[in-house]
């Protein structure tokens, strides 16, 4: 059964260095689709670090691979990713008139994915 957290997207430094380089190269495009994780709720959900997950909500879904956070980086429950193509794939287009997609609190689904890729 899929578990329910909140995920936050942002800005990071290697999401921007590696952005400069290129949105095309294998850099950024690991940074982006890789999302932080309370090393409690990873060892709960039994997924260890590089686990291919889906994360999924009413706007789309999107397969990243996971890394663990310390408890006092991140708390449990929640999820951070760098912005880019996986995060877009979970953002509704409203704005709220910023021109931005609200990226901040916002439930995903997460369940672990089992099997070849």
């Amino acid at each position: 059964m899929p578990e329910i957290m909140l995920l936050i997207a942002g800005r990071t430094s290697d999401q921007g260095t590696s952005l400069n380089r290129g949105k095309l190269k294998e850099e950024y495009l690991q940074v982006t689709s890789t999302v932080e994780m309370n090393e409690d709720d990873m060892a709960r959900l039994g997924l260890q670090a590089g686990d291919r997950i889906r994360l999924s909500n009413d706007t789309g879904e999107t397969t990243v691979t996971c890394q663990p956070r310390k408890r006092t980086d991140l708390p449990a429950g929640m999820l951070f990713m760098a912005y880019g193509p996986s995060s877009s794939q979970l953002m509704a287009s409203d704005t709220a008139g910023t021109g931005m997609p609200i990226s901040k609190n916002f439930t995903v689904q997460i369940e672990k994915i089992t099997g070849a890729a």
